[in-house]
Order: C-alpha cells, then sequence, then structure tokens
C-alpha cells in the first residue's frame, strides 16, 4: 500500500524520494479549525543564510499555492547574498504548507494505518496552515519573525500571523492577496475543482494505487488558473489567433497553456490542489472576528500591502481594502506589470523595492 506511485498518478515528493535541500521535522498533532485531529504532521522546509545568536534575524516566506519550500525556484532574484532577502543578513525560512505535496503531510502522505491519506484527508484552512507553521516555529525556538511575507496563498496567510500573533512580527507584507475569497474567484476554483473530480481516474480522491492518476482533470484546472494569472492583453499580443504551426492544428496558446499543465503534473498532485484550492475559498480574516473590517482594524503590526496593476484574480480593489482598513497599513504599493498577477514573479526589481520598503518598515534596516 506505500509503494511509491508512478509520476502519471502524481507529482508528489514521496517518501524515499532525494530530499533536495529539504529539511523536516515532525511537529506532533494539531487540533484543526474544524474540530479534527491531524496526528503525526511533517512539515518539510528549506533555509537560507544563519540565524543569529539570539534568533532576530529571521524572515518567514510564505508560498502561494502552487508554490513550495523551495523560494530560489518560483521566485529567482530574491534569496541569496546581497539580494532583496539578502542572506548575508538575514535567516529565511519558507515551509511547504500543510495539504501540500512538496514534504508535508498532504493527501498523498502515509497516514498513521499506513496508507495513503487520499480522500480520508481532513478539511484544512489558512488558519490551521498557520498554526502548523506557528508549531514549526516554536521547534526551531523563532519567537519572532522580523517578516512574514508571501504572494497570493502566502498573503493570506502572512495577514492570518498579524492578526493572530502580533507579538511574534515586526511586521508583515502580503503580495497579490486580500482578506477574504470573493465570489467570482470561487467561482472560478469551483470549476478547477470539479474539472479535477470528474477526471475518471479521480476514484474518489483514492488514485494513488492506481497505474493513472487524475492528470487530465488537473491540467484542465491548471489552464484555467494560468489565463487568470495573466492578463487578457498579454494572451492577445503573445499569441492572439495564432496557429502552432505543428501537426497538433492548436493555436498557440493551446500549446500554452498545454505546456503549463504539463509542467505542474511533474511536481504537484490533484488531492493537493483541491485541498489548498478549498483552503483559499474558504479563506475569511473576519470569521468569528466581527467581520473584515473589525478583524483589520484590531491589526496592530506594520503592514506593507503590495498590489498588481493588472491582476485579474486579485484586482486592487482588494488590496486597497486592506490598507484602507488596517491602521497600521499604508496606500499599496502598485506594481506595473503586463503579467498580470503573475507579476509578483517576474517583477524581480519592482519585488525587491518593495520588500525594501517592508523591512524598512520592520525596523531591520
Amino acid at each position: 500500500m506505500n509503494s511509491r506511485p508512478s509520476e502519471r498518478v502524481t507529482g508528489s515528493w514521496i517518501e524515499g524520494d532525494h530530499p533536495g535541500a529539504r529539511t523536516f521535522i515532525n511537529i506532533g498533532s494539531l487540533l484543526l479549525e474544524n474540530g479534527e485531529i491531524l496526528p503525526d504532521i511533517t512539515i518539510a522546509y528549506q533555509t537560507w543564510g544563519e540565524l543569529n545568536t539570539d534568533k532576530s534575524n529571521a524572515i518567514l516566506i510564505n508560498h502561494a499555492m502552487t508554490g513550495w519550500s523551495d523560494v530560489t525556484a518560483w521566485w529567482p532574484q530574491m534569496v541569496g547574498p546581497g539580494l532583496p532577502f539578502d542572506t548575508d543578513k538575514y535567516f529565511i525560512i519558507c515551509p511547504n504548507v500543510i495539504g501540500g505535496c512538496q514534504g508535508s503531510t498532504g493527501p498523498s502522505s502515509i497516514a498513521p494505518d499506513r496508507k495513503r491519506y487520499g480522500s480520508r484527508f481532513p478539511i484544512i484552512t489558512i488558519r490551521d496552515m498557520v498554526s502548523a507553521e506557528v508549531a514549526l516555529s516554536d521547534a526551531l525556538g523563532i519567537e519572532k519573525y522580523l517578516l512574514a511575507v508571501g504572494p497570493s496563498l502566502g498573503g493570506m496567510r502572512s495577514l492570518e500571523w498579524a492578526v493572530q500573533l502580533p507579538h511574534r512580527l515586526g511586521a508583515i507584507c502580503t503580495i497579490g492577496s486580500s482578506a477574504v475569497a470573493t465570489g467570482d474567484q470561487i467561482g472560478t476554483a469551483a470549476i478547477q475543482i470539479r474539472a479535477i473530480k470528474s477526471d475518471p481516474h479521480f476514484n474518489g480522491g483514492d488514485y494513488y494505487e492506481q497505474e493513472v492518476g487524475p492528470i487530465e482533470g488537473m491540467g484542465i484546472a491548471r489552464r484555467i488558473a494560468h489565463l487568470t494569472y495573466r492578463t487578457e492583453s498579454e494572451m492577445d499580443v503573445r499569441f492572439g489567433r495564432q496557429l502552432q504551426g505543428d501537426e497538433t492544428g492548436r493555436y498557440a496558446v493551446e500549446s500554452y497553456l498545454d505546456h503549463q499543465a504539463e509542467k505542474l503534473a511533474k511536481r504537484f498532485d490533484a488531492n493537493t490542489y483541491i485541498a489548498l484550492t478549498d483552503a483559499m475559498n474558504s479563506h475569511d480574516i473576519g470569521r468569528g472576528r466581527g467581520g473584515v473590517a473589525a478583524a483589520l482594524e484590531s491589526i496592530s503590526v506594520p503592514v506593507v500591502v503590495v498590489s498588481i496593476a493588472t491582476d485579474r484574480l486579485f484586482p486592487p480593489r482588494l488590496q486597497v481594502e486592506i490598507s484602507e482598513l488596517v491602521p497600521t497599513a499604508q496606500a499599496p504599493i502598485t506594481i506595473n506589470s503586463d503579467f498580470g498577477h503573475d507579476g509578483f514573479l517576474v517583477e524581480a526589481e519592482a519585488m525587491g523595492d518593495a520588500i525594501a520598503q517592508a523591512l524598512q518598515v520592520a525596523g531591520t534596516i
């Protein structure tokens, strides 16, 4: 039951695979927001730089939905000596979220009964992810971060840190994110989940022992998502109605989206795609706190908000809402980009300037 699934089943990191630069730590059991207990949790994380003697130079990077612990792979030109997250000054840590598929406990992991979780993996929320990050921080003896920063899903988690744990932060930086999931986001995401669950190989989420998993369904989901990550103008200028010019008869934009789907299949898991999408759909910083406005108004740590002008997944009005309601926030730093939501990945210089401002606000430079 615990043999390694084939690459046609899942792109997860699986026990026994080469760990690369990952470090693994067991944080024990976690009481989830829905009342269930997730036992025996492993967190995979990576670090850069050196933690100083008093552990005062730590920065927490929260990855986006399909990101993972290796920031240098998905956010190039950001971490290293002399770079925005300067490893000569700071200790950088990035954990893979619970529910993830790159080493942290998630649906493809082996449960205590020695079978993979699959459909049995519990529903998780942004707050559960943060609870796991807190447990990791405690295990590492990090009592306070200079900065918690993240894009998209990572921005949701950074904001949750600011509401829950202001005493453990110097500041946060939320990038292309929001205080609550919108109906438009939920609608688009729900279609992606439907695509995965409609794949004939999904098997209710229990596909790890099969020869083929729901790769096609996840590929359709990724194609839909990628259109929301980029801009209509980019798709038109870059591809227009141009044909790919090969034997498939595809339009060039179809070939591009096929490529994105194929890339994701090599490193991601369909159940994780559903779990993390559901978590983002449930995101509401005001849940049980008197509403969004009350929750944001309670934040006491400095908050730097970064907005991407062309973002159609997290439009700038969502970052304006955060900046207007958080007493310690200023107007959003706006990044002009032709790449929409993915601008945070592409616009390295502008993002570097924004991080420098966030670190300055945190009182570190």
